[in-house]
């Protein structure tokens, strides 16, 4: 598979749902982590992201338009020592819960499933980010419902080692807009990147369909010594 361009792989969909990219900096210096979230309905829309410790959570922009909270309000992001955690769910709690004691990334997926709100059955995306003495790895999951039966579920994991400087992996909920929505398929799309963590944040919030992005959290970690920056942009403000 060969590296493609961010730009386009975001503005060529108007509807990707949610997205986690994983990947190195040029430079090679940084692991950096980007998530965004989209929305059609006045539910998903009426969001942003807000710190929660050292990740974050969505939290209701407008609490009286807030009609379901179950699928909308989670912690995309937690850290667990040297790892960094990011889903599209309340499977963050799951992951960090089952690692902290002692379980694998893939064995704490395997307690879930894709989300409950056929037609879609949206896929649940996670990664998490391992980077400690100087070395740095990673690993994405999408849990999908089989070709949008209810009942039978997907599991593919896809683990990076010592990823290459200057690209990401990329994976996102929907492989376009559609009703019902259809779920990502194949494995995490490769995407280059580079720039400063203000400038790649530029470039993935102006190529989000402005109609339907919601918020954004970019994070760029030290591998050297595990230190971080973020940045959060929301729609809402």
């Amino acid at each position: 598979m060969k590296a493609v361009s961010l730009e386009q792989e975001l503005s060529g969909n108007s509807y990707p749902g949610r997205g986690i990219l994983i990947g190195r900096s040029k430079d090679g210096a940084y692991a950096i982590a980007a998530y965004f979230i989209m929305g059609r309905s006045i539910n998903s829309r009426n969001r942003v992201f807000v710190e929660d410790g050292e990740g974050i959570r969505t939290q209701a922009y407008d609490p009286a338009k807030l009609t379901d909270p179950s699928l909308v309000i989670y912690a995309p992001v937690r850290v667990l020592g040297d790892k960094t955690i990011v889903t599209n769910g309340d499977q963050t709690d799951t992951i960090y819960e089952r690692m902290g004691g002692g379980q694998t990334f893939e064995q704490a997926l395997r307690t879930r499933e894709y989300e409950p709100d056929g037609p879609n059955y949206t896929p649940r995306i996670s990664a998490v980010m391992d980077v400690h003495g100087g070395s740095y790895c990673f690993a994405m999951s999408i849990l999908k419902s089989d070709c949008g039966i209810e009942g039978h579920c997907c599991r593919y994991t896809f683990d990076y080692e010592n990823p290459k400087a200057g690209e990401a992996r990329f994976i996102h909920t929907y492989q376009e807009d559609g009703g019902p929505l259809p779920s990502f398929e194949g494995e995490p799309v490769i995407v280059e990147i580079d720039g400063t963590i203000d400038e790649l944040t530029e470039r993935i919030w102006n190529n989000l369909n402005e109609e339907n992005k919601v918020s954004l959290f970019v994070r760029y970690i030290k591998i050297a010594d595990g230190s971080y920056e973020s940045r959060i942009v929301n729609k809402n403000q």
